[in-house]
């Protein structure tokens, strides 16, 4: 959701929100709270407006957002009856029942415990390891969609989910970032991983006897080489870890399946090959969502990452990048998306086959905490000289290393 305010109300504040109240993002407990008006406007406004708290605001959104109403954040498949009683069947087949919701009273330790994550796949996909690292000693809820993994944290499910969302050999998830503009959650970190895919079969079976192997595509695609060296055939599943329980559950020795070392534990299987990829630095970097934001320090390297769209007019994206480059905010990443409501923008105004081109969202990651003036700056900059129609900052976090 886009924030334009008249007058921006700078916060300093313990934020806290309650299932019974999904409209409202601000919450009993501020420290300090100001009407922000004088030259410093633009250097004060972003410090709050990442933060999302709507003060006297006109919502502008996109196509692409969905409107957040009760309609629109009941799940696929899912009968809401109140507060208290939710069904739902995204869930993966083998949980055999929902966690309870959350209350204003559970609280999250530290070092993980009583943690909920929800990730997508089963047990023994990369996804769940990447929560286990990001998370240690919390629950993981398998879910069967990414989408069902945010409806889980927004309805109080679980308290955060992870998700992949560009890996360095496959590129990125292009799905993810068309869900983080059509739900309201907030990036609070992330987390790379290394995969390390192995060659799976049952037990007692030598890598020569397989004829067949099944895995996730990009999985299949990683490890294209080693495969063809071993003349295999390859058969397209779900995700790793389902193909390593297919592979365990269908007795058949002639079959394996790429996946982690975890799912051979996870499903009785036999490692008859590891790090089977082609590329050795395979690298998947995951986000952290969770309902409310983190408050971002500058006591460490940030992350922050927005999405916007630009105005017509030549040069125009390149007038935007240029708010960071001057102040020497490095740029970690660009990515682009069609609007899906508004794919084709008209040149000129003529009916005689005039020119179109397609209208994009821009989703950009740069290194600076929303903590420190020159991002506020460079945001403040991005609206007030109106190169952006639209600007959502998706969450401002602590950098994740491989380790």
């Amino acid at each position: 959701m886009a924030l334009r305010a008249a007058e921006s109300i700078w916060v300093g504040a313990q934020f806290n929100s309650r299932p019974d109240s999904p409209g409202s993002h601000a919450r009993p407990g501020l420290i300090a709270v100001g009407r922000d008006s004088g030259p410093d406007r633009l250097f004060r406004k972003w410090q709050c407006r990442w933060a999302l708290v709507p003060a006297q605001t006109s919502v502008t959104p996109v196509d692409d957002e969905k409107p957040l109403t009760p309609e629109a954040a009941k799940p696929v498949g899912a009968t809401i009856h109140g507060p208290k009683e939710i069904v739902s069947k995204g869930f993966h087949r083998d949980l055999n029942f929902l966690p309870r919701p959350l209350s204003v009273t559970d609280d999250s330790s530290d070092d993980g415990t009583k943690v909920r994550v929800a990730y997508q796949g089963i047990p023994g996909a990369y996804s769940e390891a990447a929560a286990l690292k990001a998370y240690p000693g919390s629950e993981t809820v398998p879910c069967d969609q990414f989408e069902v993994a945010f409806k889980a944290v927004e309805l109080w499910l679980v308290d955060k989910a992870v998700l992949p969302i560009e890996n360095s050999v496959g590129g990125s998830i292009h799905r993810n970032y068309d869900l983080l503009l059509r739900h309201r959650l907030h990036i609070v970190g992330e987390i790379q991983l290394e995969v390390n895919h192995c060659l799976l079969a049952l037990p007692g079976v030598r890598k020569e006897e397989l004829k067949r192997v099944l895995s996730h595509p990009q999985a299949l695609a990683q490890c294209e080489m080693t495969l063809s060296n071993l003349n295999i055939t390859r058969v397209n599943a779900d995700d790793t870890a389902g193909a390593a329980q297919i592979v365990a559950a269908s007795g058949q020795r002639d079959t394996g399946a790429v996946a982690s070392a975890r799912a051979a534990e996870i499903y009785g299987l036999d490692i008859v090959a590891k790090n089977v990829q082609d590329d050795a630095n395979n690298i998947t970097r995951f986000l952290i969502l969770a309902r409310e934001p983190i408050i971002a320090g500058n006591n460490k390297p940030y992350r922050t990452s927005i999405v916007f769209t630009l105005e017509e007019g030549p040069g125009v994206l390149f007038k935007a990048l240029a708010v960071f480059a001057m102040r020497g905010i490095s740029l970690t990443k660009i990515e682009s998306r069609p609007q899906r409501k508004r794919p084709m923008r008209v040149v000129d105004g003529s009916n005689n086959g005039s020119a179109k081109y397609f209208d994009y969202l821009f989703y950009i990651d740069f290194a600076a905490s929303m903590a420190e003036p020159r991002a506020q700056r460079a945001l403040g900059n991005l609206e007030a000289r109106e190169f952006a129609r639209f600007l959502r900052v998706l969450g401002s976090y602590p950098m994740d290393t491989i380790r």
